[in-house]
């Protein structure tokens, strides 16, 4: 994949980028009790990046990796991993509360997902593994972590939390993975990080690997300042852009956008699809004109309290909603299996986020479709994605009967208070003390100061 960033030329090893021949899963040289796993995960060939990576991490070495979601990453830390946490036992001075391994994601989403594979995978071996995240579950987790555990997987507050409280340690760590390296620069979490690599063994200690979207130049000095001469792979990422990814793109008129949406939807019939916003008024409007439309929509923006989140997330799997409709920033992280298409109501800044929108659909070999609108607002973003990209998106006409005119108009919205769009409860609310203020003798009802009577002359 052609990126918008200089090529990286730092110290290590040079960067492998050509995809091997297929090789078969069973063919690795792994323990009985990880083949175990992989039979049970129903993986019979490699894909790219773990064709690329196995070979380097199985030798005990660092990597770096560039590869998209979707693209079969996460079993190539996690069988890398448990090979070698099986094959070497832990240090004679380990206690029972310090991690063996260490992974970390940027997103809630991402950390369930990993922790989800990494027991399916790990299912026949002894290994115990530990989930720890923001939001909900606190003493949950915390009691999963002191009843020790040998693999930690979570998002880096909630661990630093933990941490802190000495519910684990870190110093005797064996394997250290940074997932989505460049998301965590982009949620500002990259201090976290490197608080909590400093605590890890050295990195001459443990074996590390990191993967992003991009090995950009700060997240190559993250590698390099905490890895051990890692060597650099990279998946061909135009299989996952383009190969098995139909991409369009419309050019309507702001406001045809949502007649054009709502009328694709009626035309394609998704059997579940994403729909992409900039913004998270636009994203509930865009929600509610699909719902008025009876095309059963969930609304996901930053907003949404994560007990909620969880619930609709499970919905949308389950298909009790066939559109999702989203902000960039609450669907970072998401693993959503059998997503058909892509809508990008609005086109993103960055190609970057392009490819990780449309990475959402045709994962692991299956096929998706991506359909983009570059309206007056937006379209100015084309330039820098199709560079990204290194392709042109194909246009596709806009004809009179894309744009159905019997749309339902959805009610509106009630207002919020502006205290309710700050998350705070009302002045004078129980939530904020229980007891009504005072209005003061004179004034019965809030009514205006009486005047005082004019001075006498």
């Amino acid at each position: 994949m052609n990126s918008s960033e200089p090529a990286v030329s730092a110290p290590g090893k040079s960067m492998t980028d050509t995809t091997p021949e297929r090789s078969r899963c069973a063919d690795l040289d792994l323990p009985e009790a990880v083949l175990q796993g992989i039979r049970k995960a129903g993986f019979e060939y490699c894909t790219p990046i773990q064709a690329l990576t196995l070979p380097i991490a199985l030798a005990g070495h660092d990597v770096a990796g560039q590869a998209q979601t979707g693209t079969g990453k996460t079993a190539a830390f996690l069988l890398a991993a448990f090979n070698r946490l099986l094959r070497h036992p832990p240090p004679p001075d380990r206690r029972r509360d310090d991690v063996r391994m260490l992974v970390l994601a940027p997103t809630r989403e991402l950390a369930i997902q990993i922790h989800k594979d990494a027991l399916l995978l790990g299912a026949h071996t002894d290994l115990k593994f530990a989930l720890a995240y923001g939001g909900t579950g606190y003493e949950q987790q915390r009691e999963q972590l002191q009843a020790g555990a040998d693999v930690l997987i979570g998002t880096p507050g909630r661990i630093i939390d933990y941490h802190k409280q000495r519910v684990f340690g870190l110093k005797r760590t064996e394997v250290v993975v940074l997932d989505e390296a460049d998301r965590m620069f982009d949620l500002g979490f990259i201090k976290d990080i490197r608080y909590l690599l400093r605590r890890c063994s050295p990195p001459t200690q443990r074996q590390s690997m990191l993967f992003s979207a991009t090995l950009s130049w700060r997240v190559m000095e993250l590698a390099y300042e905490h890895m051990n001469n890692p060597e650099k792979v990279q998946a061909q990422a135009e299989t996952v852009t383009a190969d098995r990814i139909r991409q369009v793109i419309y050019y309507p008129a702001n406001e045809q956008k949502i007649p054009l949406l709502i009328g694709l939807a009626r035309k394609l019939q998704p059997e579940r699809a994403i729909v992409f916003v900039n913004t998270k008024h636009w994203a509930e409007r865009v929600c509610d004109w699909l719902n008025a439309n009876e095309l059963k929509a969930a609304l996901l923006s930053g907003d949404v309290p994560q007990t909620k989140r969880s619930r609709l997330l499970s919905q949308f799997a389950e298909g009790k909603y066939r559109y999702l409709v989203a902000t960039d920033v609450a669907a970072r992280g998401l693993h959503i299996p059998d997503v058909t298409h892509i809508f990008n109501f609005d086109l993103p800044q960055a190609g970057e986020d392009y490819v990780h929108r449309i990475g959402r659909t045709a994962r692991a070999g299956a096929e998706g479709d991506a359909i983009s609108f570059g309206c007056e607002d937006s379209a100015f973003y084309l330039p820098d994605i199709e560079a990204y990209l290194g392709r042109r998106i194909p246009t596709e006409m806009l004809y009179p009967e894309d744009l159905p005119a019997d749309l339902k108009r959805p009610p509106p919205r009630a207002r919020r208070k502006p205290d309710e769009r700050r998350g705070r409860a009302p002045r004078g609310s129980a939530r904020e003390g229980g007891r009504t203020p005072d209005r003061g003798p004179g004034r019965p009802g809030g009514g205006r100061r009486p005047r005082r009577p004019a001075p006498s002359s």
